[in-house]
């Protein structure tokens, strides 16, 4: 009995990279605000710094907690947008630092392209196996599909290379959500922070002002003191915003280079396919 011809086994897809996790920003921030609000009221708040023990009596001479106090009720909403910031500034520096495995990124592309030009390709995913991290993860994906389309017969040579290029964008497609995660929240509080700090300045001066009123004759000692406190609002809120900027720029830099690089080396590996078969 004639055997019928078998289509070839469609191409394997890049299995899907484990989430590396990351922290929960609903979990993370009501803990935030809870710990702000905490350091609002109890270490801020606290009689020590305040002229007799007393709030009424306004805060010490100098003493910068009880000024950040007297801030008002967004203050403790400014701390939170501070400690969002610097907790997941932190996050995405372990994240990326995996990112980059366990070795120099630069070294790990001049190797892997000094492999690919010795067409040694067995070698060359033995050092993506030492590198690790996501381009590590993406260049050893991309040479296994090297691998198994050398083999390949039903397929032309440009649908060779087509499919390789497909196999490299798809790696990097599963890694860059990970390497991505939580960025969003420190770009959004770049101007959230400002914008809250800005109603807390504005709450200050209406409150500041309201007490000229009651006085029935202008007080600049109240107006100065009513002023400074305000102006803590907009300290705290530019701070967190400049950090904010600051770290996203830094990180989306990061995040661009390990894409450049995995870019870099999936060039060589199509150019090396279609040098030597």
């Amino acid at each position: 009995m004639e055997k019928k011809a078998t289509s070839p086994a469609p191409a394997k897809a890049a299995a899907p990279k484990k989430s590396a996790g990351g922290l929960n920003p609903i979990l993370v921030i009501p803990v935030l605000l809870v710990i702000g609000l905490l350091a609002y009221n109890f270490i801020c708040g606290d009689a020590s710094h305040f002229v007799d023990g007393d709030h009424e009596k306004g805060p010490k001479s100098g003493d910068y907690f009880g000024i950040v106090y007297e801030g008002g009720p967004i203050v403790p909403l400014l701390f939170t947008c501070f400690l969002t910031v610097l907790v997941f500034s932190i996050e995405r520096f372990f994240i990326l630092g995996r990112a980059n495995g366990s070795g120099s990124i630069d070294e790990f592309v001049r190797k892997i392209k000094s492999l690919l030009d010795k067409n040694d390709v067995e070698a060359a995913v033995k050092e993506c196996d030492k590198q690790k991290g996501s381009v590590g993860n993406v260049v050893k994906t991309a040479l296994h599909k090297f691998i198994e389309l050398r083999s390949e017969t039903e397929l032309t040579k440009d649908q060779k290379l087509a499919a390789l290029q497909k196999e490299v964008e798809e790696a990097t497609s599963l890694e860059l959500p990970m390497l991505e995660k939580n960025l969003t929240i420190i770009a959004t509080l770049a101007s959230v922070s400002t914008l809250t700090a800005l109603l807390g300045t504005v709450l200050g001066m209406i409150r500041a002002f309201a007490a000229m009123g009651n006085t029935g004759a202008p007080d600049t000692g109240a107006l100065a003191t009513g002023i400074s406190e305000a102006l803590v609002n907009t300290a705290l809120g530019i701070g967190t915003a400049a950090i904010a900027t600051i770290m996203y720029s830094y990180f989306t830099s990061r995040i661009d280079t390990l894409t450049y690089k995995i870019d870099e080396i999936g060039l060589s590996i199509q150019q090396n396919f279609s040098a030597h078969n």
